[in-house]
């Protein structure tokens, strides 16, 4: 049945199915792999006078007044007022005039939405009614799945497809039932059902729980069994002491810190080593990575062999190229630099793939252009990967098979604690930059409420009219694409007509194509825009020295490590740069999370506190960091999970290495799906 097409599911014809397809469900399995993205949960109303910002809440109350419409004859506005003991709070729907003749004066009303702020004070925006009130108790404590959609196709129709196929879809258990009893695992098809369905907060904590550990357990296996196969390939290259390095390194009008001398270190020990090398350099934001990746792209080159660098977007790679090609011309380094990116001309590429291919050009930097069958590498012996958690170890892979067992090096800003970093990258060895260049600068901080926007925009008026730059950071929403557009493009147009014309206020978002966004980035990056409204997209972004503000609206959506990779942005040049982190919660929670970051720079630091910070019952939800790009794991909340999971994958290893025994078919069968997925290997 798993196998079975989407269009085998009663009331799923040729025009539906198309869209399931859009979003990636081919069939029934897919369809009960795709999991709520969160869920409407249905708690105890609270007092009006405790409703806080940005929070979709309960309240019941006493309708007071009448209840009106006014608006225009194409966006209908019905407002009512609700009173409790502590308060009244105004309430509005959108294109519900009707809601007149129903909703009488005096009677009492349970209503649940968002509450957002006006110039009136909070309002509850387009709520939930619940009348009478108590309606209400049929919901409460309830949680209702929350998928993310397609045009066309509703919330109500996934979840009707997905109960269908639970009817009749009996999964087997790819957990061997001694793991599963060790660590208290749900079956499958019991956790199956609680992600989808969840009676309560219990139910959905245990179907996660199992669900997140298989995930785990699965990525590790697969990345312990390509280790094991790696470590016999043997080093091809023949590297010799280059004196021109060390002429370099005296030359820099900046001393390297012992940090990135002792992983320089690292590096050189491991490329003249019988292995190839296969090692992740992992270093805050602004801790000098790049310098040190070129210093092992300059080893290869001057012992004549090629070096390669892969960056995640073309502003990126046109950044690395000039940057690298600017030093080597500076410090008379005899190596010749190649770019290549999608955005070349045919001509442009084809000129690029001769120098390549004839060993010409020593150094290539580029995007994933680099890794086209097109692209014939003459002695390629290093391949340097920048952001590695936005590749994914499946361009590495791919890129490392354009040589002869070339060595790969990995660098990542993603502040991962190293106890979970080791599990993590299980495939690669790490080195860690701890301490900034001594040149740069702290970032000021400061943790403010919504009270203090106006204030935070005349700081920012000030900036400019210094010639600096800022950022302005908007979460999403919803969870919707098309919401957190609106968001940004909104708030974009506001904010021109606070900073007025002389001032260029562009925005950044998911939905742009990649060729828009990189020609944001360059005129941002060429201070043709001064203030840059963007979503998260802008974290793995161009280096801007002379951007010194970033503004975070409604920092208490965000994970403290997402947090601290933002205010990476600024604090990359020698002006001073500010980050602030503005919040509309008022709860000791938030102001317990903020205050870290307000406190420290460190971003080692900072991810153990979210460690420490978050639990299970933290965050009610799918998943929060984005790190890895899990399906549903989250490395900072599951980090226990996470460990569990490295325990289980040691003890089924160490029994049987190649999980070659029956008892083991079914998981070794999923491990092999996880590979090919991630092109890890195609044999083990």
């Amino acid at each position: 049945m798993e196998h079975a097409k989407i269009s085998s599911l009663k009331g799923i014809g040729e025009k539906t199915e198309k869209l399931f397809q859009k979003l990636g469900i081919y069939s029934v399995e897919d369809l009960i792999r795709y999991f709520p993205q969160r869920y409407e949960v249905y708690e105890e109303a609270v007092p009006i006078s405790e409703t806080e910002e940005n929070h979709t809440m309960t309240i019941t109350g006493a309708i007071y007044g009448r209840v009106q419409v006014g608006g225009t004859p194409r966006m209908q506005i019905t407002t009512l007022h609700v009173k409790d003991l502590t308060g009244t709070m105004k309430v509005i729907w959108f294109r519900m005039p009707f809601l007149k003749n129903t909703l009488a004066r005096g009677g009492s009303i349970t209503l649940r939405g968002r509450i957002i702020r006006k110039k009136d004070g909070l309002v509850m925006e387009h709520p939930e009614i619940f009348y009478p009130a108590t309606k209400y108790r049929e919901k409460l404590n309830t949680l209702q799945p929350v998928y993310s959609l397609t045009q066309g196709l509703t919330n109500n129709a996934i979840q009707k497809a997905v109960k269908q196929a639970l009817s009749s879809y009996r999964p087997n258990d790819i957990l061997p039932e001694q793991i599963r009893q060790q660590y208290h695992l749900a079956d499958y098809e019991t956790s199956i059902s609680g992600i989808h369905f969840p009676q309560d907060k219990e139910e959905f904590y245990r179907a996660r729980n199992r669900l997140v550990f298989e995930e785990f357990l699965l990525f590790i296996l697969s990345l312990r069994m390509t280790k094991e196969h790696k470590e016999r390939q043997l080093n091809g290259c023949s590297l010799r002491e280059q004196p021109l390095i060390t002429e370099f390194l005296e030359k820099l009008p900046f001393e390297l810190t012992r940090a990135q001398m002792a992983v320089w270190s690292d590096i050189k020990k491991d490329m003249e080593s019988i292995h190839v090398m296969s090692r992740l350099i992992q270093g805050d934001v602004g801790s000098g990575k790049t310098i040190v990746a070129l210093l092992a792209m300059m080893y290869v080159g001057l012992n004549g062999y090629q070096a390669a660098m892969m960056a995640p977007t073309e502003v990126l790679a046109h950044q690395h190229y000039h940057s690298i090609r600017t030093m080597l011309e500076q410090y008379q380094i005899p190596l010749e630099t190649e770019l290549l990116t999608g955005s070349m001309t045919a001509a442009q590429k084809k000129a690029a793939y001769e120098r390549i291919a004839s060993g010409k050009a020593q150094m290539i930097i580029g995007t994933h252009a680099l890794i086209q069958e097109k692209v014939v590498y003459h002695r390629l012996a290093l391949v340097v990967t920048d952001e590695q958690h936005r590749f994914g170890v499946r361009q590495r892979e791919m890129l490392a098979g354009k040589g002869d067992c070339p060595h790969i090096l990995v660098m990542s800003a993603t502040p991962i604690p190293r106890t979970l970093a080791i599990i993590l990258y299980g495939d690669l060895d790490i080195s860690v930059i701890n301490e900034l260049p001594k040149n740069r600068l702290p970032i000021k901080n400061c943790v403010v409420d919504t009270g203090y926007r106006n204030t935070a925009y005349t700081f920012m008026k000030k900036q400019i009219a210094e010639g600096r730059q800022c950022y302005v950071i908007c979460p999403m929403v919803e969870e919707s694409e098309r919401l957190e557009v609106e968001n940004v493009t909104d708030y974009t147009k506001n904010l021109q007509e606070v900073f007025g014309t002389k001032t260029k206020v562009c925005c950044l978002h998911g939905k742009m194509k990649q060729a828009q966004k990189d020609e944001i980035m360059l005129a941002f990056s060429q201070n043709q825009i001064q203030v840059l409204v963007s979503t998260t997209v802008i974290e793995v972004g161009i280096d801007v020295p002379n951007a010194t503000v970033m503004l975070i609206e409604n920092a208490e959506r965000f994970g403290l490590a997402q947090l601290h990779q933002l205010r990476g942005r600024v604090g990359r040049g020698n002006q001073q740069s500010y980050c602030i982190f503005m919040t509309a919660s008022k709860t000791k929670e938030t102001k317990e999370r903020l205050d870290i970051l307000n406190h420290s720079n460190d971003g080692f630091f900072i991810a153990g506190e979210d460690l420490r910070l978050r639990g299970p019952g933290d965050v009610f939800g799918i998943r929060q960091s984005g790190v890895m790009d899990f399906q549903l794991g989250d490395v900072y909340q599951d980090a226990e999970i996470l460990k569990k999971a490295q325990e289980a994958a040691n003890e089924l290893l160490n029994q049987d290495p190649q999980l070659e025994s029956e008892t083991y078919a079914a998981l070794r069968a999923a491990v092999e799906k996880v590979k090919e997925k991630a092109n890890l290997e195609t044999t083990l």
